[in-house]
């Protein structure tokens, strides 16, 4: 009773808590309504949301359910493994639980159909251990052997055991996949996978001693599997297994006869540690995901609300807002806030104002030994470092801070030993760079592309900045990117500051003017569309298998996971959660730019990664 008005009262709280934001939201609604109501309509309109001709792409919906079928040759695996179970019968309580144990081991083979479907055939060889109350049978299944032993009420009962041989096929899903859907070749995400494996099979009897069964029966099988792969191949798994095996309830030769009721099943419950190799060649475990001509028209039209004035009224002007915001290579925020609640690391105000790769050392002391000796502590434990909103002055002012905001300041700091104890010095911790094993990566980076190999060291460092998320940095916007004549163009820095404040450490990023007027719409004027487009070049050094497909997999990843990210930052601000939920669009249509330039660091990669948000509006 006291746990369940608990869990009362905090529901109410959070319900409560959630009510100041639901009457913001409906009040806002309230006020577009009143602002155009009992006006005389002027025009419709039509608003541009998809730019793209017919391209041959390998994903056309970029959906993760959606795949074809592998070759019959394709994704076949062999597997191993050995544990021990525990055999509850009728009598199993009757003696220590170790002398129910009995050892295991099984091989098979299996082929994956679908990323999510898979059969197998599974060759299993252990014992069974317990006890039984049966003595009479001539080839009883489960062999007594021993003095007799008697229960409490008298039921005399006997140590039994029996060797077996178990052939199954079982069907096994992939939990992991089902929900997430299939993560693609070659990525490293969803390294640990849960499956679920149901089957039946077929139990053949040894005998015990010079007795030698001539019984079988039919087994259930049910598994849950955790595998944990080693590499981004999917290749080998180390596979934990906890297992059941259920029988008619006569295994142990009690058939509910006479004074004693049998349980409905026998069973075999254990534990079990193996290994999955998936054979084939170099990439031949991957699954398609169809290459189509994908036919989209120039224009998608929306159609605006019918917009009204009154007589002699001012009329109500509509007009397009847009802004670009610019990443670090292998970036998109996937990792951080606003796509994972509750992060330490928010990815708009890593670009805003984060240091480094908003990583520190975790055991400070250590760090500070290595750096005292001249070493580097690369190889030390980091965490991650906690942002900061933009929009205040910080403290530890003696470095570049922010993506691309400052011009000619890059966001990588030195490593040199003496370098980075002077930091720590002044700002008590110790900056830490990203450290895959293999590369020291100088800038914030998403896990799934944590162990990608670029093509120079320089290009793990950020060495160049030309200001592209600040105001300073549109005429460069306006020269390099497609920016049409009616596009209201404004910075990063422009539309953070309206969505917070234009103080601090922002303000010197900004145009107040510019920021005066996007505060403007966004208070006071209607929102009709939020559409953002997401960008990644074409740069990608991967040169296995499938090297094509796989660097489109990888960059459409970017693109469109920069794009949510932004969307997520958006539609957090209580000011436009009145905006209807189909008028936020997020797209990675013709997202990977072509990039001849090997390096990440140059102006042609930099200003192709990105994200385009048009906010289209009207206001009186």
């Amino acid at each position: 009773m006291k746990k369940s008005f608990i869990f009362i009262l905090a529901a109410a709280f959070a319900l409560l808590g959630t009510l100041p934001i639901q009457a913001q939201v409906s009040a806002r609604r309230q006020q577009i309504d009143s602002l155009y109501a009992d006006y005389r309509e002027v025009f419709r309109d039509t608003l541009l949301v998809a730019e793209s001709s017919d391209v041959t792409v390998v994903n056309d919906g970029a959906d993760p359910y959606q795949v074809v079928s592998n070759p019959f040759r394709q994704n076949w695996f062999v597997f191993a493994s050995g544990g021990a179970h525990t055999f509850r019968g009728d009598y199993s309580n009757l003696g220590p639980f170790m002398t129910t144990v009995s050892p295991e081991y099984s091989v098979g083979f299996g082929k994956w159909f679908m990323p999510w479907l898979a059969l197998k055939a599974e060759f299993m060889q252990s014992s069974t251990r317990g006890y039984t109350a049966r003595n009479g049978s001539t080839t009883p299944l489960f062999y007594p052997y021993g003095d007799p032993m008697r229960t409490d009420n008298g039921t005399e009962y006997f140590q039994a055991r029996t060797g077996w041989l178990d052939f199954s096929g079982s069907a096994m899903l992939n939990l992991t996949r089902l929900y997430y859907g299939y993560e693609g070749y070659g990525s490293r995400e969803r390294m640990g996978q849960l499956l679920l494996n149901l089957g039946v099979g077929a139990t053949h009897h040894l005998g015990y001693g010079q007795v030698h069964g001539s019984d079988n029966n039919l087994s259930a099988h049910f598994e849950l599997q955790y595998s944990q792969f080693f590499t981004e191949k999917k290749n080998l798994s180390l596979d934990f297994k906890a297992r059941a095996m259920l029988y008619e309830t006569h295994y142990d030769n009690e058939w509910g006869q006479g004074d004693y009721a049998a349980h409905h099943i026998d069973s075999h419950l254990g534990l079990n540690l193996g290994l999955t190799w998936y054979l084939g060649k170099k990439g031949g475990n991957g699954w398609r995901t169809g290459t189509n001509t994908v036919y989209r028209s120039e224009y998608r039209e929306t159609e605006v609300p019918i917009m009204k004035v009154k007589e002699n009224d001012r009329p109500v002007r509509q007009g397009t807002i847009t802004f670009y915001v610019f990443y670090p290579n292998n970036y998109s925020g996937r990792n951080d806030a606003p796509n994972i609640a509750g992060a330490n690391v928010n990815a708009i105000e890593y670009l805003a104002g984060g240091i480094f790769t908003q990583k520190v050392y975790a055991d400070k002391e250590k760090a500070a030994a290595k750096l005292a000796a001249g070493q580097s502590p690369v190889a030390l434990a980091t965490a991650d470092l906690p942002t900061e909103p933009a929009n205040i002055d910080f403290e530890i002012d003696f470095v570049p801070r922010g993506y691309e905001m400052l011009t000619d300041t890059p966001l990588s700091l030195s490593l040199n030993p003496s370098d980075m104890e002077s930091f720590g010095k002044a700002a008590g911790f110790y900056y830490a760079p990203i450290n895959d094993g293999k590369h020291i990566w100088q800038y914030r980076i998403d896990d799934a592309t944590l162990g990608q190999q670029l093509v120079s060291d320089e290009n793990y460092r950020e060495t160049t900045s030309y200001g592209l998320n600040a105001h300073s940095g549109l005429n460069t916007i306006r020269q390099y990117m497609d920016v049409t004549d009616d596009d209201e163009l404004v910075s990063f820095a422009d539309v953070y500051a309206a969505l917070t404040s234009n103080e601090g450490y922002v303000e010197n990023f900004t145009d107040e003017a510019t920021v005066n007027k996007i505060r403007d719409i966004i208070n006071n004027g209607a929102i009709l569309l939020i559409q953002a487009d997401g960008f990644a070049t074409s740069q990608d050094n991967y040169t296995g298998d499938n090297a094509t497909r796989v660097g489109i997999e990888r960059n459409s990843a970017l693109a469109e996971n920069r794009a949510n990210t932004v969307i997520n930052w958006l539609t957090a601000d209580p000011r436009l959660q009145y905006v209807r939920s189909q008028s936020f669009i997020v797209t990675n249509n013709g997202s990977i730019r072509p990039v001849d330039d090997p390096s990440v660091r140059g102006l042609s990669a930099k200003t192709n990664r990105c994200v385009r948000v048009r906010i289209r509006y009207m206001i009186k």
